[in-house]
């Protein structure tokens, strides 16, 4: 199972409680690496990535809400 299935699996409130969290992590990451402490610089691209696919599901999920309020 891919991550972006077991994102559409979560609800709105647990999507964007992760996002929250994605967002604090990527936060400290950057701290991190500014200070010279990150051991793997990889962590920052995968954290943003997550981010990126958690937005797409909110905006997957908003897209269809509005379709169907038109109809």
């Amino acid at each position: 199972m891919s991550k972006a299935t077991a994102y559409r699996e979560m609800t709105d409130d647990e999507l964007n409680v992760a996002l929250s969290e994605a967002g604090e992590n990527l936060f400290n990451l950057k701290l991190q690496q500014t200070l010279g402490q990150l051991e793997n610089p990889a962590q920052i691209q995968l954290t943003r990535r997550n981010i990126a696919r958690i937005q797409t599901v909110l905006n997957e999920r908003a897209a269809t809400q509005q379709e169907t309020e038109n109809v």
